[in-house]
């Protein structure tokens, strides 16, 4: 029975999501059970093209992704895969109509990762807009449920979120995308000689977006409202140590958040919701 293979699909692109991010797996509980499963089913697809570029080492990681995107084309035009996470996202694709070029441009932005990249300012915003921005953009659609007017109205909230977390992302992750992937995303910073005012221009970005981005979830539905402001509220957690700690700190290890701080972000995030965003 076909709705035996949707249901392990969903169910494949959940244990995906547990998996690899604890955050957005607490994020994704405080959603409204009905569209729990098309964030999963998002989050899974992201997940599996970046896997390729940023793991899969031994590996043509190329012709993986080549062939990700013909599946996914494949699955996008028939409405079915074999493989259990495409299953689930061309599902979500439909039932909550994403347009294409969200997709389409974040594969390109996978694809630049496969290459040694100068980082200049277009490219940078390019690489964020397919990174992440459009990400963001596609769990809008599910959030609104096909509401064209809210879509286009919360738009610009929604990429300045997903450009946030990318951004916190990318001083999270800098030793190790320069030390083992040799990456560099940010545009004009000479990771030889990193220091705490480059840091600080990059922190003073993320500040404004997260700022304007909080505009955008206090008008979200109901129905996402507090998933989404919980994932806010950690990665303002996140971005407060990381702020915190200094530009010879970033470089020398990877700063996180306990589970267990996390659980109590979820608990206070709560109260503070209740107080304050209704």
């Amino acid at each position: 029975m076909k709705k035996l293979f949707d249901e392990l699909a969903f169910h494949i692109s959940k244990e995906t999501t547990k998996k690899y991010s604890t955050s957005f797996s607490l994020g994704i509980l405080a959603l409204e059970a009905s569209i729990r499963p098309a964030i999963y089913a998002i989050y899974g697809f992201v997940r599996l093209a970046d896997e390729i570029v940023d793991s899969f080492h031994g590996y043509d990681r190329a012709v993986l992704l080549d062939r990700l995107k013909d599946e996914t084309n494949y699955a996008l035009e028939n409405r079915i895969s074999v493989n259990p996470i495409l299953q689930s996202f061309q599902d979500t694709y439909h039932r909550y109509g994403l347009q294409r070029y969200l997709v389409d441009r974040f594969l390109e932005s996978m694809e630049m990762d496969l290459h040694k990249i100068d980082y200049n300012d277009v490219r940078y915003k390019q690489y964020i807009l397919g990174s992440a921005e459009v990400v963001g953009l596609m769990c809008l659609h599910v959030f609104v449920d096909g509401d064209a007017q809210r879509y286009h109205e919360l738009k610009p909230y929604a990429m300045k979120l997903g450009s946030a977390f990318q951004k916190l992302n990318f001083l999270r992750d800098m030793r190790e995308d320069y030390c083992a992937l040799g990456r560099t995303y940010f545009p004009n910073v000479d990771m030889e000689c990193f220091d705490n005012a480059a840091k600080t221009a990059i922190e003073q970005d993320i500040e404004a977006e997260f700022r304007e981005a909080l505009i955008g979830i206090k008008k979200l539905p109901s129905s996402s409202k507090f998933g989404v402001y919980l994932a806010y509220r950690y990665y303002r957690s996140l971005f407060r140590k990381i702020k915190a700690a200094s530009a010879q700190r970033i470089l020398q290890e990877r700063v996180r958040i306990p589970n267990g701080r996390k659980l109590s972000l979820m608990m206070s995030s709560y109260v503070q919701y209740k107080m304050t965003i209704l």
